[in-house]
């Protein structure tokens, strides 16, 4: 067979895969049925275990020793070698992994927490943590956010040790090590920014926090040595509080986030309507609380669900979506189905959070929302600063997720309660509760949904800041302008996974990821 026979025969069986997979996973995340969920776990099995053929990866490998292939066979067969290394284990143990992750992801879908007997939404604690001066409430309001923690942990636990000793028979130290590998990024290098980074905003996060803390407890009346977790706008402190003098959700009353999604795409040359049509984006029982984007065919079918209350947190996590959706739908058609998708986790997030930003952009609010010039004009200093607030906000917590989670994968025996408050502490500068021995981290759902991923956030970011910077230099100070959209489609959507995702970058920018310009939109000032 030659290697084009192969890839070809590749393409086809792992496209039914694919499909199988993500229409059984939309099922059970919008409607919570078990029936899906055990669908879903047959249907990732079936991915898992054509991915763990070992005659297959031998083929692969002997493919890949060819000097004779072309540049896009072998980013094929690159893709195929990384997707099938970590599937080299016994079918009992695949099968182990799939029906505890499938149990968890269930538990996070389905579960709902109580305040004093009562059942509550993550909506209705996000509002309480946005909005209520009862610091009682408060208190109750972010600690039922947790109890999943501890309805999850012992399973979880035991899923983090699969997961390591099937990284340990595969050669590698653990799976967090394994992970960076196989996603093709070195895990010093990515470690060095981090803690670049860290050094870096040290002080000027410590400088806002300050003044946001003497803000807050202005606001509830007590001290700033009294905060807690609880006083903050999110339960993990990865949101900024809003700025007393800058609250965006009476802007949104009486607006539809679809067409204010749908006409920022629309000044852009993007049309998301037919995705739109197939997306799930408004709160019920049992339906995921969360929110994404899946790519079901890679022939167009692209969904997002959300559960959508008019607000400025859910305009945004729309704009971001959809930011999935465009990368997602524009990918060149023509490219073998391997190479239809994302050239990485991180290429992909950098564009939602390009869209993300856009909520908190005077010209956006201005265009899409309506605002007046001089709403805009008195507000632009304001959202400045809660940008450049969140931005820190954002890449701190990041920082706490990812250097715990590699913490997680050296010793998941150690007292890991004990250890995240550490670290929660140092870099998040965030003061523990009064009881820290009980599993507050285990409630953050990616490290059961989407384990080693979280850097990819950060990464993200710091490839948003150096595409928009690129944008305003050398296409468009207008981000909506139609020229931006051809942009970003032609130069960075179209070419899909065809390069690894530096060399996609220095394409798209003129040079390889750079956090230089992260640091000068915002740990600068």
């Amino acid at each position: 067979m030659t290697v084009e026979q192969f890839l070809e025969e590749q393409n086809n069986v792992i496209k039914e895969l694919h499909i199988a997979n993500t229409e059984t996973s939309w099922m059970a995340a919008t409607t919570g049925e078990d029936e899906w969920n055990q669908k879903t776990a047959e249907a990732e099995t079936a991915y898992d275990l054509y991915f763990a053929d070992p005659e297959r990866f031998q083929k692969v490998k002997t493919y890949l020793a060819q000097d004779d292939l072309t540049a896009i066979q072998r980013r094929q067969l690159e893709g195929l070698h990384n997707g099938m290394v970590a599937n080299q284990i016994p079918e009992k143990d695949l099968k182990e992994m799939v029906r505890l992750s499938t149990e968890l992801i269930g538990i996070f879908n389905t579960y709902r927490a109580t305040i004093d007997g009562k059942s509550v939404s993550e909506n209705d604690v996000r509002q309480i943590l946005i909005k209520s001066n009862d610091l009682k409430a408060r208190e109750k309001a972010w600690h039922a956010s947790k109890q999943i923690g501890k309805e999850v942990q012992e399973k979880l636990l035991i899923l983090v040790k699969k997961r390591n000793e099937i990284a340990h028979a595969l050669g590698y130290t653990n799976y967090h090590q394994m992970s960076f590998e196989l996603q093709e990024l070195d895990r010093d290098e990515v470690f060095s920014i981090f803690h670049k980074l860290k050094e870096l905003s040290d002080e000027p996060f410590r400088e806002m926090k300050q003044e946001m803390d003497g803000e807050l407890a202005e606001r509830f009346g007590i001290s700033i040595e009294e905060l807690r977790p609880w006083h903050y706008a999110d339960p993990f402190f990865q949101e900024a509080p809003p700025l007393k003098e800058l609250d965006l959700d009476p802007f949104y009353d009486g607006k539809d986030l679809e067409v204010l999604t749908i006409e920022t795409f629309k000044a852009m040359g993007m049309d998301i309507t037919d995705m739109l049509e197939k997306s799930d984006l408004y709160p019920r029982d049992k339906k995921n609380q969360h929110a994404f984007c899946t790519d079901i065919d890679r022939e167009g079918d692209v969904r997002v669900l959300c559960n959508n209350i008019p607000s400025d947190y859910w305009s945004v996590t729309m704009l971001h979506e959809f930011g999935h959706a465009v990368y997602f739908k524009y990918v060149d058609p023509q490219l073998p189905f391997l190479l239809r998708t994302a050239a990485h986790t991180l290429t992909t997030e950098a564009i939602a959070m390009l869209y993300g930003r856009f909520g908190k952009n005077p010209a956006w609010l201005q265009q899409f929302l309506g605002l007046t010039t001089s709403q805009v004009e008195e507000l632009t200093p304001l959202i400045a600063k809660s940008l450049r607030r969140q931005m820190l906000i954002a890449g701190r917590w990041i920082m706490a997720f990812t250097f715990f989670e590699r913490e997680l994968y050296e010793n998941p025996d150690q007292d890991l309660n004990q250890l995240w408050w550490k670290i929660v502490k140092d870099v998040q500068f965030v003061n523990p509760p009064e009881g820290i021995d009980y599993p507050h981290w285990a409630a953050k759902i990616h490290f059961t949904l989407v384990p080693v991923y979280y850097q990819n956030y950060l990464m993200g970011e710091l490839t948003t800041s150096q595409l928009q910077t690129y944008i305003e230099k050398n296409i468009s100070t207008d981000l909506f302008a139609p020229e931006v959209g051809n942009y970003l489609v032609d130069a960075y959507f179209k070419p899909g996974a065809l390069y690894p995702w530096n060399e996609k970058i220095k394409k798209a920018t003129g040079e390889k990821l750079n956090p230089q310009y992260f640091i000068d939109q915002f740990m600068t000032t």
